[in-house]
C-alpha cells in the first residue's frame, strides 16, 4: 500500500469527525481499510512463518499454527 493511500485513509477519518461522509467516501474508506488490513495480515503471517522457538536445551523449532 502506498503512502498516498494511507494518507487518504487518514484524511477520510479526519473528515468523518468533522462531518458525515458521503456514501462514495464511505465505500472508498472501507476499500482502502480492507486493502491495508490484507497487507498487514500478510506481513504478520510472513513474520510468524519465519519465527522459531528455542527451548532451554537450545533446540530450535518452527512456530506452529494452531
Amino acid at each position: 500500500m502506498t503512502d498516498e493511500k494511507k494518507a487518504r485513509i487518514s484524511d477520510l477519518t479526519r473528515i468523518s469527525r468533522e462531518r458525515e461522509l458521503t456514501e462514495e467516501e464511505k465505500a472508498e474508506r472501507a476499500a482502502l481499510r480492507e486493502e491495508y488490513l490484507a497487507e498487514w495480515r500478510l506481513g504478520a503471517r510472513q513474520v510468524l512463518e519465519n519465527t522459531y522457538i528455542v527451548d532451554e536445551k537450545g533446540n530450535k523449532r518452527k512456530l506452529k499454527e494452531k
